[in-house]
């Protein structure tokens, strides 16, 4: 009959592996020794690219739309043209009131050569009126003096009354015509400091002249640009997605239209901190593609993030309760994809990879293809 000891002598190999799997197992995955390695893995990693939303800048119904779902563009096609008509209308409007002004503007030479021609008939003006003032002021002492001696002939009875009469009548249309005279002479000085403040005016209005000139112009500019905004072109080249926008639909600035995905690409790769502490930039990567059908493609870390992922969220975790729990953060990877593969050419933003970081090796000095893009 088997003895006790001996039964336990014989299971116990049998209790025993299970243990050790079981510890073995715990310590591949926590990558503990004898399982460690330089290689870092991650399943959080994405294909990225620089998708640009096509949006219009004016308003308008849509008239044509050239292209198609998921065509092939390059910088510069028209994707979108919208009806222009009333921009075409306001670009004439606007050169129209460019001629006026530029017209206006030619016209002030002409304009300040009157004024400077009315500034010398004024000084004209001035000299003769002076020229009649002392003439009247000579008349005036003339009968004046005649009419001391009337006066004095009358009083001796040596003259008649009716040539004392005439001469005083002479002595008043001298004074008369001195004060005319006076009067013309303050007319004249008004009327050309009249002339030189027109005068001043009109060169002041040659810089209002410019402006309005400058401004016509800026005004055509911009009439232009609203014009050739109503063809909205590709700003690269790439692959459109889904067109969104139909035709004769109205459209306003900032509508999305479609999608335009240019085919460059990298990879972004979300990385726990502690796997982080061996990466530099230039250091090999090798990754799969879930959407061709685990290939694996080559590249090289391009970037490393400046901070980790909850640095940049909109509401930042708050430990400073009491209830801290430990939770390693992530840092983001860029990942520069060798180009010389053909199936670079099939990748597609936002794709899922799977990336490993071997850092064990020294970076690279030479950067890819894809980290010169």
């Amino acid at each position: 009959m088997t003895s006790l000891s001996e039964i336990n002598a014989r299971l116990k190999p049998w209790i025993t592996l299970p243990i050790l799997i079981g510890v073995l197992l715990v310590l591949y995955a926590w990558h503990l020794p004898p399982f460690s390695s330089a290689l870092e893995t991650t399943e959080n990693a994405y294909v990225r690219g620089s998708v640009t939303i096509i949006a219009p800048k004016v308003d308008g119904y849509v008239t044509e739309v050239p292209v198609q779902d998921f065509s092939s563009v390059t910088a510069g096609q028209v994707l979108v043209k919208l009806d222009d008509r009333i921009y075409r209308a306001r670009l004439e409007q606007a050169r129209s009131l460019l001629a006026v002004q530029e017209t206006a503007l030619s016209n002030f030479p002409q304009t300040l050569r009157v004024r400077e021609a009315n500034v010398q008939v004024g000084e004209a003006q001035i000299a003769s009126t002076h020229a009649q003032l002392a003439n009247a002021k000579a008349q005036l002492a003339k009968a004046t003096a005649d009419m001391r001696r009337v006066d004095a002939l009358m009083k001796e009875d040596s003259l008649s009354q009716r040539e004392h009469d005439l001469t005083r009548a002479a002595l008043q249309q001298a004074e008369a015509g001195t004060k005319q005279a006076e009067a013309a002479v303050r007319q004249a000085d008004a009327n050309s400091i009249s002339s030189k403040q027109d005068l001043t005016s009109v060169k002041v209005n040659r810089s209002a002249l410019e402006a309005s000139v400058a401004s016509a112009k800026a005004s055509v500019r911009l009439a232009e640009i609203d014009l050739e905004n109503t063809s909205i072109r590709a700003p690269r080249s790439g692959q459109v997605g889904e067109v969104g926008v139909k035709l004769g639909q109205y459209v306003v600035p900032g509508t999305q239209l479609m999608p335009l995905v240019p085919s460059t690409v990298w990879v972004v790769a979300n990385f726990k901190e502690a796997q982080t502490a061996h990466m530099e930039p230039g250091q090999p990567v090798s990754f799969t593609v879930d959407g061709l059908a685990d290939a694996k493609l080559k590249g090289t870390i391009e970037r490393i993030s400046p901070a980790t992922g909850s640095e940049f969220s909109t509401i930042r975790p708050d430990n400073a309760t009491g209830n801290f729990t430990k939770i390693p953060q992530r840092l983001l990877v860029r990942i520069a994809i060798d180009t010389s593969d053909p199936l670079a050419a099939r990748l597609r933003p936002g794709m899922s990879v799977v990336a490993s970081v071997d850092t064990a090796k020294s970076p690279s000095k030479s950067p890819s293809t894809a980290a010169k893009q």
